[in-house]
């Protein structure tokens, strides 16, 4: 059995060289994710472990928790904490840090390094081991500043050069006086790193002779634990905590392979999408190979053949396929880990220099996974087989399945799709938190449903096609009967397609959706023309807000300065405004009150008004971080968004009890609205910074938009994975149907079908299917994009349905287009064969 089951394979090497390219591009896809991900980890941490070589212990504030009306803080480390940490036995050397977001403009004023790798800090001096100087001296004042030898590479800039660069709003322009070199896993990664001297980055930073931490270097003999101890002993425990460089590496090797592993898993579904479309096609080939040799089977039985050799053949055929899918799916994913790193780089994402990882785990999964899909794949078809007895397997009695087994099928569909349909709807009135759940159930099970159900399906949906094939004649005809002659194949090749436009569709319906919800939220809750934000989103001078104020044609003006407070004993943030101005520049549903922000009156929107039973008129006292209090009063009840919400008070008033005031953002309204001129003025007020970003209404929706059309093009290109399977399938299926339909095909041109009359009936067989998965892809695509909306309606009052009517339709010829290519190589196959050979046919 186990020569004849090799036998087998090599006599199907055409038929069976489509399964393994089905499995074999699911395991590319995990091996290769597998690679990727390890590797990038892998380079990541062994570049963060070495900026950690010169910290043996670290010195880090103590968060002190809010307790009644007391404010929560992070204490400064002071000079003293500093002076003494050097001077704990085992101690060699104490350096205190002090770090920031410092944006660098290259040559033509764009931002290097990108929004959240722009880093500074401070320099400790020549002896500053961190950072060894390549060329320059040490910075001395606000006026000179050192950079990274990587970004002064890329930018062109060398010592003498002056630089653009800004560390809250306002532009600085100092002098490199050095160029340094660093293990910094971010400036690895692309980013940029300048170094002021001590005290520049100490006022820059708003650390005014404090530090962010203080990295202690241990004397020769010390270790590191001993050292700790050492430092525990000295410091104030309650002020301060320590760690141990190596703990640090630790964590932040953890927290890089958690931050990867988000990746890994979102990738890994894809791969699992392909291979669960993969499944279908191993089964359908399955299938009609066993079916194809039944006699042959049968014949084996008669001479003496048990049931479980015939499965064990079978099994043994799947193993062989499974096997070199395995290997070469490994060896293409070893590929294509080493592709999407380069492309990374194409995007301009650098990633640390490190060797390609390919660890035993990813070897064995990808051959686990080959060949595991591929046997359980092929063992129904297998047990289907050896169950049928030999004298029936001879006489074809077994070759239609019975009324029985047609009603099981259809109620199991049936009762599945409902679940499945129930579940998702009922998940739609839940909180939006605790229904991904049910809703992530209710699609499998629908999904499953349709599958089950899509043999009944065809025959009603293949039929509503009849009219258009009979513009085609005979040809269009026998492609519809052909069509639905085998339903449950027809069913297996079409839901491969379906799962993958079932995603599409679903993605696209939702990102339609949200893009319409928030141009909806920015044109009716924003009055302002522009907004001023920092490019990676950290808080703005107060100087920004003055400057935009007293820019020509500006006539309304309002900083969103945040701050942390105490109100009835729960920590709140306030939002100050200028309070003769907010009403100007934003246009937010009043439910009761007026909205009026002045000395002790503020606004509230109205969840947190419910929460603390607020109205119009209520008084509440807030403690702020100076640890004084003010009793504020409710003039109005506002409907928040994700864009403005919270508590909002006169920045007169919020102010003075802070130490240092920074706005997340500055609204701006022009005499003119929005335009080039007022926006060019705006720009070259505020010094051409690079790390500022003005926008418009629009611009603020596209930039949100940009998140969901990124990740819906990334989902296109994963998905394709799936729909070149697909493509795979429809292939595999049209081939071994022609081989079936040897002798019918003979027949048929024996009787006057000509060459081209069979390649167009085959190409519409191959259309029609794969239309037929491209409906109910689309179909279950609306409904789960529809249920998916349910949910973000109750978090976002703007989010209503949109159907990309357009985008639909695309995907509908796109199934089409699957269909029309699949069919060229067994259309031209059929039209090729010999008539005469093909009526002898057995």
């Amino acid at each position: 059995m186990f020569r004849t089951a090799l036998r087998n394979v090599l006599a199907h090497k055409a038929r069976l060289l489509m399964t393994v390219l089905a499995v074999m591009l699911g395991v590319a896809f995990v091996s290769g994710t597998l690679v990727f991900t390890n590797t990038i980890s892998d380079a990541y941490q062994k570049s963060s472990a070495k900026g950690f070589d010169q910290v043996d212990v670290a010195v880090q504030s103590k968060y002190q928790d809010s307790k009644g009306d007391k404010v929560g803080k992070t204490p400064d480390l002071t000079q003293a904490m500093l002076d003494k940490a050097s001077k704990v036995p085992g101690a060699a050397s104490a350096t205190g840090v002090v770090s920031g977001f410092t944006a660098v403009a290259d040559k033509d004023g764009k931002l290097l390094g990108g929004d959240w790798q722009s880093a500074g800090g401070n320099y400790w001096g020549t002896k500053d081991a961190r950072y060894p100087l390549v060329s320059g001296h040490a910075p001395h004042g606000r006026d000179e500043v050192l950079l990274d030898s990587r970004t002064a590479k890329r930018a062109g800039y060398k010592v003498g050069d002056t630089v653009r660069l800004s560390v809250d709003g306002p532009v600085l322009t100092p002098t490199i006086s050095g160029v340094f070199t660093t293990d910094d896993g971010n400036v690895a990664a692309g980013g940029s790193l300048a170094l002021f001297d001590t005290p520049t980055a100490q006022k820059l930073f708003g650390k005014q002779g404090g530090y962010d931490e203080i990295d202690v270097k241990a004397a020769a003999g010390t270790s590191q634990s001993a050292l700790k101890s050492a430092l525990d002993a000295a410091l104030p425990s309650h002020l301060v905590e320590t760690t141990t460089g190596k703990q640090l590496a630790d964590d932040q090797a953890k927290q890089i392979a958690d931050s990867m592993s988000g990746l890994k898993q979102s990738l890994l579904v894809f791969a699992g999408i392909a291979l669960f479309v993969g499944t279908f096609i191993i089964a359908n080939t399955f299938t009609m190979l066993v079916a194809q040799r039944t006699r042959e089977l049968a014949l084996l039985r008669a001479v003496g053949a048990s049931r479980r050799q015939v499965t064990r053949s079978v099994l043994i055929e799947a193993f062989a396929v499974g096997t070199v899918a395995g290997v070469t799916g490994l060896v293409a994913g070893i590929g294509i880990g080493a592709g999407l790193r380069t492309l990374l780089g194409s995007f301009g994402a650098s990633v640390p220099d490190g060797p390609l990882v390919i660890s035993p785990g990813t070897v064995v999964a990808a051959l686990a996974v080959g060949i595991l899909i591929t046997m359980l794949a092929a063992w129904l078809p297998g047990r289907r087989a050896a169950k049928i007895p030999p004298v029936a397997a001879m006489s074809s009695v077994h070759a239609k399945a019975t009324t029985k087994s047609l009603v099981l099928r259809n109620t199991l569909g049936s009762l599945f799709a409902a679940a499945g349909v129930a579940t998702v709807v009922g998940a739609t009135t839940m909180d939006a938190d605790s229904a991904q759940g049910p809703m992530g159930i209710g699609a499998v099970l629908l999904i499953i449903g349709v599958f089950i159900l899509t043999p009944l399906l065809s025959r009603p949906l293949i039929a509503a096609a009849a009219p258009v094939l009979r513009v085609f004649g005979v040809s269009g005809k026998l492609a519809r009967q052909n069509s639905v002659r085998n339903p449950r194949r027809t069913a297996a090749t079409a839901s491969a397609l379906m799962i993958g436009l079932t995603l599409i569709t679903g993605m696209t319906v939702m990102a339609g959706s949200l893009q319409t919800a928030i141009d909806k939220m920015a044109s009716s809750a924003i009055r302002a023309d522009y907004v001023v934000s920092m490019a990676n989103r950290s808080p703005l001078s107060p100087d920004v807000a003055e400057k935009v104020a007293a820019t020509a044609g500006v006539t309304a003006s309002s900083p969103l300065r945040n701050a942390e407070s105490r109100i009835d004993g729960k920590t709140e943030f306030l939002t100050g405004v200028n309070g003769a101005a907010i009403g100007k520049l934003t246009d937010l549903k009043v439910d009761e009150g007026t909205f009026k922000v002045g000395g002790s009156q503020i606004v509230v929107d109205k969840d947190r008004a419910k929460e603390y039973g607020w109205t119009p008129g209520s008084h509440f006292t807030a403690h702020f971080e100076d640890g004084k209090a003010r009793t504020l009063t409710v003039a109005g009840v506002y409907e928040g968004n994700d864009m403005i919400r919270g508590i909002m008070l006169d920045n007169k008033v919020l102010t003075p009890h802070l130490k240092n005031p920074a706005d997340m953002q500055v609204m701006v309204k022009t005499a003119n609205g929005a335009s080039e001129a007022a926006k060019d003025k705006l720009v070259q007020a505020l010094g051409a910074n690079p790390a500022i970003k003005i926008q418009d209404k629009q611009d603020i929706s596209n930039s949100i938009a940009q998140i969901f059309t990124t990740m819906l093009n990334m989902l296109y290109g994963l998905l394709g994975m799936a729909v070149i399977v697909a493509v795979l399938g429809v292939i595999n299926t049209l081939a071994m149907s022609v081989f079936e339909r040897s002798q019918e095909i003979g027949m048929l041109r024996a009787i006057g079908l000509d060459r081209k009359a069979v390649k167009r009936m085959v190409r519409l067989e191959s259309l029609v299917i794969s239309l037929f998965g491209g409906v109910l892809g689309i179909g279950l695509g609306v409904f789960f994009g529809w249920a998916a909306g349910q949910l973000l309606g109750t978090k976002m009052p703007t989010y209503e349905l949109v159907l990309p009517w357009g985008r639909m339709a695309v995907f509908l010829l796109l199934a089409g287009a699957v269909g029309v290519l699949a069919a060229l190589w067994p259309a031209r196959r059929a039209a090729k064969l010999n008539m005469l050979a093909a009526i002898k046919a057995e």
